[in-house]
């Protein structure tokens, strides 16, 4: 009998001997009052338990168990210890990227499918996941059906004062996707990232590699905040941009190279000062690549008229260590920390995505002073699909489409869904226990509530205590079991 099944056995146990007392008593009830103690009244929290483990016998579902803070510390079992006294960063959001793919995936839905699952994903009271944070591609992405820019010309041609600047091909499925979000959740936060400037912009004048001309810096700066402005004409505020996704990544289509002096360079003689005189309070996050090179936003923030114009760093974590976030953090601790991207990939499977996001993700960023994080692709169809000619072919969304309007919800949703929901924005991380085993986060809400994540990351199934404010709560993990604590 597990520890669950041994708290419902006392429980049920407890209301049959109350029963039991409250027939035999009504006969007389002053004399019984006077030799039996008053029924005890729990003032304690009843804690909310989320879970998903490992073999989908549970995918993101609350338990039916009242758990309270008001049991003894088993001395046999690991204690983790939430402490709200001590904080660190504030939370932005967890969700998605997006992308244009997943843009017109979703709005070919049949209408009634289409809001439903917008309104899962995006809405916050109890039928959904709450996602409060998206990220867009500033131009294409590899998941869109074709390669695109704002303003592309003929072989040959260039536009400087960009005439010929539209944002018509994300007037087809993204921006009608993103107005109905919006009006489902109004204070979404959306960051833009671009794949690629226009290719007569390039030095290889191509969609895939090459990097950005110098004699076009500052026509690529007046590019990224009319992107901006025309968003915000059309309702959509973009809360943040990266002037580069994957810059050190040549091999997407599109793509471009950028070094972290070019993008210094970039930032601090064109685009922060076009921002500045165009009144745009968008921010400007550095690097938005993966973490085994903090050297690039650390060479960024080195530079003090680069720095002024820059909130953050971003990164992805296809490669190094999600520990080099604090490096950042420690060397700069008054710039702010971002998880990005990170994708599942169709070869993986639900129990080892599960365990490896949200140990390195969902716990492991936020542990390192991330404010929010971002998993990759929000939806695809059953072949993975769109995608560019050289863009990902293996990206596995959050849901699947289907035909006849079918939805399948894959591991990302339910990777989301355990901090999303409850780590609303404007959340504080505050202090746990570190546990090699049991990898955890804590947060405290706007509204009071605390929320404990907890991942089983060992072999084994294992009994833990969650201590707070010096009360005790036993609980207990399958291996590779998901869950979120709630009180």
């Amino acid at each position: 009998m597990n520890a669950f099944s041994r708290k419902i056995f006392r429980i049920d146990l407890l209301l049959f001997i109350a029963l039991i007392c409250s027939c035999s008593c009504k006969k007389n009830v002053d004399a019984v009052s006077a030799s039996v103690p008053p029924p005890i009244v729990d003032t304690k929290s009843t804690v909310q338990l989320w879970l998903t483990d490992a073999d989908q016998a549970n995918r993101f579902n609350r338990q039916n168990i009242t758990l309270n803070f008001d049991k003894q510390e088993n001395k046999d079992a690991p204690t983790i210890t939430v402490d709200s006294t001590q904080s660190y960063q504030t939370i932005d959001g967890f969700g998605y990227s997006l992308t244009g793919g997943s843009a017109y995936l979703l709005n070919g839905l049949a209408e009634a499918v289409k809001t439903e699952t917008l309104n899962n994903i995006f809405q916050t009271d109890s039928n959904s996941i709450g996602v409060s944070y998206l990220r867009i591609s500033i131009g294409s992405s590899d998941l869109d059906a074709n390669v695109f820019s704002y303003d592309d010309l003929p072989n040959g041609q260039t536009d400087v004062n960009l005439d010929k600047f539209s944002i018509d091909a994300d007037k087809q499925n993204l921006i009608p996707i993103l107005k109905q979000i919006l009006s489902i959740n109004p204070n979404l936060k959306i960051m833009a990232s671009p794949w690629s400037a226009p290719s007569w912009m390039k030095s290889n004048n191509a969609s895939k590699g090459g990097s950005l001309k110098p004699e076009y810096y500052s026509v690529y700066a007046n590019y990224l905040a009319k992107y901006i402005l025309a968003m915000k004409a059309q309702g959509i505020q973009i809360e943040a941009i990266t002037p580069q996704n994957e810059p050190l990544n040549p091999h997407n289509n599109p793509s471009m190279t950028m070094t972290a002096l070019e993008q210094a360079n970039f930032i601090k003689n064109n685009l922060g000062p076009t921002f500045k005189n165009e009144n745009i309070n968008t921010k400007i996050m550095v690097y938005d690549h993966n973490a085994d090179v903090p050297e690039y936003p650390t060479t960024i923030l080195a530079d003090a008229d680069a720095a002024k114009y820059v909130d953050g760093s971003a990164f992805h974590l296809y490669a190094g260590s999600i520990t080099a976030l604090s490096q950042v953090h420690n060397a700069y601790p008054n710039k702010n920390l971002y998880f990005t991207e990170q994708y599942t990939p169709i070869s993986g499977s639900f129990s080892g995505d599960l365990k490896w996001h949200i140990t390195n993700l969902i716990i492991g960023a936020t542990r390192n002073w991330s404010r929010n994080v971002l998993e990759w692709n929000l939806a695809s169809d059953p072949n993975l699909g769109p995608h560019t000619n050289g863009g990902c072919t293996t990206c596995l969304g959050a849901l699947t489409i289907g035909p006849q309007s079918t939805i399948t919800r894959n591991v990302s949703y339910y990777i989301i869904a355990h901090a999303s929901k409850f780590v609303r924005p404007g959340s504080i991380r505050i202090a746990s226990t570190s546990s090699d085993t049991l990898p955890n986060v804590a947060f405290i809400t706007p509204d009071g509530k605390k929320v404990l994540i907890v991942a089983n990351d060992s072999s084994s199934d294992k009994d833990f205590n969650i201590a707070y404010k010096g009360n005790i709560l036993n609980s207990y993990l399958k291996s590779g079991s998901v869950a979120t604590f709630v009180w």
